[in-house]
């Protein structure tokens, strides 16, 4: 193994935990419709927990509504279930051979509490950012403590690691940043 190998395994294990982070944020609910409030909500369907969206169409007709339809029918009660003892908040109608969300506007304090939640979510991912940080900058002091890097390939390497968590940690910010604004602005 050498400093090149520990620096993209670092940056591959940040770039995961953005992409982690985003599907976090997608399923904090704004006032609008949006398919990533439900596809990973779990569904016992014949004994497994399925995600919704291997289970159904998602689609949003309107801003305000999501509509679900199970492409098997006998799975209409199952997601209906599901959906009402997930924490979304929004009471399942059905209609037909089709599931109904219809997403009300949000209260001041539901967002206040949903912002916290993001705040919550991003310190998490940014801890995640620095333990990435941590474990590739001890990988990097073994290697030159076995003589397999130069202190100068040390430097350098722990610099590029340095750079790499600073530069996931702006998205992290950003992401939250934008996800808070689109709370706070609907």
């Amino acid at each position: 193994m050498d400093f090149q190998t520990v620096t993209k395994e670092a940056e591959d294990r940040m770039r995961k935990t953005l992409d982690a982070l985003g599907h976090q944020l997608a399923s904090v609910r704004t006032g609008r419709a949006n398919a990533g409030m439900v596809e990973n909500i779990r569904v016992d369907y014949y004994g497994t927990a399925t995600p919704i969206r291997q289970l159904a169409n998602i689609t949003i007709p309107e801003p305000r509504l999501i509509v679900i339809g199970p492409w098997d029918a006998s799975a209409l009660k199952a997601v209906e279930k599901a959906l009402n003892e997930s924490d979304l908040g929004i009471a399942p109608v059905i209609d037909g051979k089709q599931i109904r969300l219809a997403v009300p506007a949000l209260t001041r304090e539901r967002r206040e509490e949903l912002v916290k939640i993001v705040h919550k979510v991003a310190e998490e991912s940014r801890v995640s950012i620095r333990s990435v940080r941590r474990d590739a900058n001890d990988r990097v002091k073994q290697l030159e403590k076995d003589k397999t890097i130069t202190e100068d390939e040390r430097t350098k390497t722990m610099d590029a690691i340095q750079k790499l968590t600073d530069k996931y940690i702006q998205m992290i910010d950003q992401a939250q940043s934008s996800k808070e604004k689109e709370l706070t602005q609907n």
